[in-house]
């Protein structure tokens, strides 16, 4: 039980070399040496991501301001001023477009991650490589999105004359806790999508749902206070809140909703690992 399964030996210029084949003792979740030694790749998956999404569109990269930008100034017109939603004492614009940031990047890390493994198929079945890498570039080519979202908000505190205050220095955590909700259901969803080619045609039903069922367009201090931290088990809530009390804030980090988003966060995490791992083998013959 777990000893040497085969052996093979070779003799080239006077040496030895001998190559141990082993059954493994238990199922290690992510081969870290193996996505070290394959960075390269990862590098030109995520490049060749951003080079896709934006070939031979007129507007290119122009499209990650675009979108957040019009959907802000939609919700501000139906929710702010027409429907009256509660932004926390702040502008309306300011407010949601904070959640937008963090939104629109976890719902397009969602869907591009999601696909990655049935849209490079062909990759699959003719070369070896760590295929966690393929959802892992969808989740990274995504962070250049983020990081223009975040000049625009830049653009619109310098507008609204918003001073960002102490709570600034929280930015990098909830950049890391927003990388770690994004990417365990990715690889759950990406594991999934090869045995069931319906995960595709749901994914813009689930980012739909999923965004109302997040603070995005209201606060959480519209939840009444005995359902707050039931609510907090969805890991976008503590992860939306604390970028507007870090980018804003007008209130308290809310480590509460924090705590038990990223324990939840964490969970899910393992389990996509562990799902990924054990339905790996089947990808190269499904797909």
């Amino acid at each position: 039980m777990g000893g040497a399964i085969a052996t093979y030996s070779t003799k080239n210029d006077m040496s030895e070399h001998t190559i141990i084949i082993e059954k493994q003792r238990r199922v290690k979740l992510v081969q870290w040496s193996e996505l070290i030694a394959y960075k390269d790749l990862l590098y030109f998956l995520v490049v060749r991501g951003i080079r896709a999404r934006y070939a031979q569109s007129v507007l290119g990269v122009g499209w990650a301001v675009i979108q957040p930008l019009l959907t802000m100034l939609i919700f501000t017109v139906v929710f702010g001023r027409l429907a009256k939603v509660s932004s926390d004492g702040l502008p309306y614009a300011l407010f949601s477009f904070c959640g937008l940031m963090a939104w629109t990047y976890f719902s397009g890390a969602l869907s591009e991650a999601s696909n990655s493994l049935v849209s490079n198929a062909n990759m699959l079945s003719k070369v070896y490589f760590p295929r966690l890498i393929l959802p892992l570039s969808g989740v990274f080519s995504k962070l250049l999105d983020f990081g223009i979202t975040i000049i625009v908000m830049i653009v619109l505190l310098i507008f609204y004359g918003h001073v960002p205050t102490a709570n600034l220095i929280y930015f990098p955590l909830m950049l890391l806790l927003l990388l770690i909700s994004a990417f365990g259901p990715s690889i759950i969803l990406a594991a999934w999508s090869v045995q069931y080619r319906d995960i595709k045609h749901a994914m813009s039903f689930i980012v739909q749902i999923l965004m109302y069922a997040a603070p995005v367009v209201y606060p959480m201090s519209s939840v009444p206070e005995q359902y707050q931290m039931v609510y907090a088990i969805n890991p976008m809530v503590g992860v939306i809140e604390g970028f507007r009390s870090s980018i804003l804030g007008v209130n308290p980090m809310p480590w509460s909703a924090i705590a038990i988003g990223s324990g939840v966060s964490v969970i899910i995490l393992f389990y996509g690992l562990y799902t990924f791992t054990r339905l790996e083998k089947t990808f190269a013959d499904v797909a």
